[in-house]
């Protein structure tokens, strides 16, 4: 727990200046849920982590410039011995990766996909203030009923709203100019889940790791955010799960000085503090200056700007650049 008088990494108070003519401020914004997880029994357990991620930019009046929605869904499947079932080399693409694969645009009564869908109620909160998208009438369901989105989103929208919101609040003047392009990157493993024994529990771990960064005309980084989560679904050699479901897994970014890495880091520097200098010392580059940073062979960076102020791994992080700038919009 937080010690009295201190603030959490999450809820340090904004004192910012005023955004200049023509600059945004960027943001991020990621919901997490494990509950559609269960048990193993007739058939194979499920760990499912559905990760809701919304990529923003803000003016100055409070009003949304651009928006990027996606979501990361993890199936990770054991058994009732408690054994991973899924090759633990497999990098699970997002919703928005998946286009026509997820297979929505059958079973849509519009005949749209999810990231259609998505997109189309991403375009229609451009120029909405928060207020006026928490106000988007939707039915007992979560079914939008306004009349200028029922043709084009028939998904429940209420977690993208909430989203939409969280990420509008956390959203920072970093040097974005509304005429840069938003993109989003995501990147999904589950190489760290781990069989269940009679002695200790399995692990069904989804890590995504997420960037945001706003490019100029030139394809150089005007801004960018960086966080990642790690949901974990633990389970006995039963296949029983024994995780809190109810608990909803926060990012790393969230997490702030509880994530543990200060400790054990050689440089004393949080997992978000090393994120954010990383973060940092990429404005002002392009995909390729970002993909040519030097890492040596176990994927850190050797770059003498970096060593004092990231030790954590880089090679997904150069990666998931190139990623957002291929989705930038």
């Amino acid at each position: 727990q937080d010690q009295p008088g201190e603030t959490p990494k999450n809820e340090e108070p904004k004192t910012e200046e005023p955004l200049a003519e023509g600059a945004v401020k960027t943001g991020l914004a990621v919901i997490s849920s494990v509950e559609k997880s269960k048990d193993a029994g007739e058939k194979d357990g499920l760990a499912q982590t559905d990760s809701v991620i919304v990529a923003v930019t803000v003016d100055k009046d409070g009003k949304i410039v651009q928006t990027i929605i996606d979501t990361a869904q993890t199936k990770i499947e054991f058994s009732k011995e408690g054994k991973i079932i899924p090759d633990l080399n497999t990098v699970f693409k997002s919703k928005q990766e998946l286009k026509e694969e997820y297979g929505m645009g059958k079973a849509s009564s519009i005949e749209k996909e999810w990231y259609e869908q998505a997109n189309a109620l991403a375009e229609y909160v451009k120029g909405k203030t928060v207020e006026e998208v928490k106000a988007i009438a939707v039915d007992e369901t979560g079914v939008t009923t306004e009349a200028d989105l029922v043709s084009s989103v028939t998904i429940k929208i209420n977690p993208y709203k909430e989203a939409i919101e969280k990420a509008v609040a956390n959203a920072e003047n970093l040097g974005a100019d509304a005429s840069d392009k938003l993109g989003l990157g995501v990147i999904t493993t589950i190489a760290k889940s781990k069989d269940a024994t009679a002695d200790a529990e399995g692990l069904a771990q989804a890590y995504s790791t997420y960037t945001v960064a706003t490019f100029d005309a030139d394809g150089k980084v005007t801004s960018s955010i960086i966080d990642a989560s790690q949901a974990n679904v633990k389970f006995d050699n039963t296949g029983k799960i024994t995780t809190d479901l109810a608990v909803a897994p926060l990012t790393k970014v969230e997490l702030g000085e509880d994530y543990g890495m200060k400790k054990a880091s050689a440089i004393g520097k949080e997992w978000y503090e090393q994120a954010d200098a990383f973060a940092d010392y990429v404005v002002g580059k392009t995909v390729e200056e970002i993909k040519g940073i030097a890492v040596d062979e176990s994927g850190h960076a050797t770059e003498e700007d970096l060593v004092s102020s990231v030790t954590v791994g880089i090679v997904d992080l150069k990666t998931i650049f190139e990623k957002a700038y291929n989705n930038s919009i």
